[in-house]
């Protein structure tokens, strides 16, 4: 941990909550201008072919996927906004994964007010998505997202690299043994 004592239960468990909220919050605030200020389902470039907006309701998941399966979504958020704090409160000492669960938890809060509050109805609301960015296809489709989709997305990466690089949650690193140098032949 380079010199830095480990965080405690408390201080990470604030740390995650501000940053849940924050992101929480950016998430609702960026939904709800998109859905005060622009059309639906029609393009407004923002940088030539590169950022639109592109405000439509999202029943699925990433790229619309799973349309009919809407509830799915929402227990599978609903677990995962459970197990973060959880998790927090029983391992994390660490500040990068501290920092790195409390947004993660912010984009999945954000997603699941969606699927709980918004229409259609409570469970299986459809998630704002505003944001096009018409270079990036996934199968037929270009994506098209919302901030809190961008932090799932880029912690969840992080995450990934934390794992690979054996940060363990308190902060502490995996010690990996090294492959050992081959015997140096003997030279008759």
């Amino acid at each position: 941990m380079r010199g830095r004592a480990p965080l405690h239960t408390a201080a990470a468990g604030i740390l995650v909550a501000i940053l849940a909220a924050s992101v929480l919050a950016a998430d609702q605030l960026s939904k709800y201008l998109a859905i005060e200020n622009l059309p639906l389902r029609e393009a407004v470039p923002v940088w030539g072919e590169f950022l639109q907006w592109y405000l439509v309701y999202n029943p699925g998941a990433a790229f619309s996927l799973g349309e009919e399966y809407t509830w799915i979504f929402t227990i599978a958020l609903g677990a995962v906004a459970v197990a973060i704090p959880v998790i927090v409160v029983r391992s994390v000492r660490s500040r990068v994964w501290a920092v790195t669960l409390g947004l993660l938890l912010g984009g999945v809060l954000g997603n699941l007010f969606d699927r709980l509050f918004r229409e259609p109805g409570f469970g299986v609301g459809h998630v704002v998505d505003f944001i096009l960015t018409p270079w990036m296809w996934f199968w037929m489709n270009p994506a098209i997202y919302n901030v809190a989709d961008m932090f799932i997305v880029t912690m969840m990466v992080v995450v990934a690299v934390l794992i690979l690089r054996g940060v363990r949650l308190d902060g502490t690193r995996e010690h990996r043994e090294t492959p050992a140098e081959p015997d140096e032949q003997v030279k008759d």
